[in-house]
């Protein structure tokens, strides 16, 4: 049962006949169903490695060329929309990245029941929904609840690399990350544009077309004490 607001907007927009052949045919290859105790990270990757989870992966543009910088470091993707789902599925075989799995579910849930305590490297969270009409702010991922829960699956030394291009949000988001006592900003304020102590996170089409909308991009990354 559900018992935390609801980060996502269902939405996702138009599937292509690709992406959805993708997610019927390619996903099941690479998919982790949703469980309500704690996968074992070697067994579902078949190897033992560092792992990063990728929460809200989009289209998984960034996720897929982070992988295949990093073919020695496991990815956990948790996306819930079909066509992003089937994108990244498309991409990772395309590519050939042994090195992602999918979990097409709320990744708030993902992170509570599926992730054990202290058993990531880092987690990613790229450009969740802004929710930008102050009454929508509640739903915001990153608020203290979720970021002491994900802290708490971040083993020491490891870190939380978080993107907007809203500048309020990323206000939002210093001011949580800063109150969170099981981490320490790596950086005085925001990172520099991209710093990430594993990968450079690459820009996206998506990026793009914010920074030519003269958008901003805000960069935090946090250590695990």
């Amino acid at each position: 049962m559900r018992t935390h607001i609801r980060s996502f907007s269902m939405r996702g927009g138009r599937v292509t006949p690709a992406q959805r052949r993708a997610y019927d045919e390619l996903f099941p290859l690479l998919r982790v169903p949703y469980s309500p105790a704690p996968i074992d990270l070697t067994g579902t990757f078949n190897r033992q490695a560092p792992t990063v989870l990728e929460v809200g992966f989009g289209m998984g543009e960034a996720t897929a060329a982070i992988a295949a910088q990093r073919p020695d470091v496991n990815f956990l993707a948790v996306e819930v929309i079909v066509a992003g789902i089937g994108a990244l599925a498309r991409r990772a075989t395309d590519l050939r990245l042994g090195n992602i799995r999918i979990v097409g579910h709320d990744a708030v849930e993902v992170v509570r029941d599926m992730i054990a305590p202290a058993t990531l490297f880092g987690a990613h969270v790229f450009f969740p929904d802004p929710w930008p009409k102050a009454r929508h702010h509640k739903r915001r991922l990153i608020a203290p609840f979720f970021a002491g829960l994900l802290a708490s699956r971040i083993a020491t030394g490891g870190y939380l690399h978080c993107a907007t291009d809203w500048e309020n949000y990323a206000q939002q988001m210093l001011a949580v990350l800063d109150n969170e006592p099981k981490l320490r900003n790596a950086h005085a304020a925001y990172a520099p544009a991209p710093v990430n102590p594993l990968v450079k996170r690459p820009a996206t089409r998506f990026h793009a077309r914010g920074a030519e909308l003269g958008h901003g991009v805000w960069d935090l990354v946090f250590i695990r004490r």
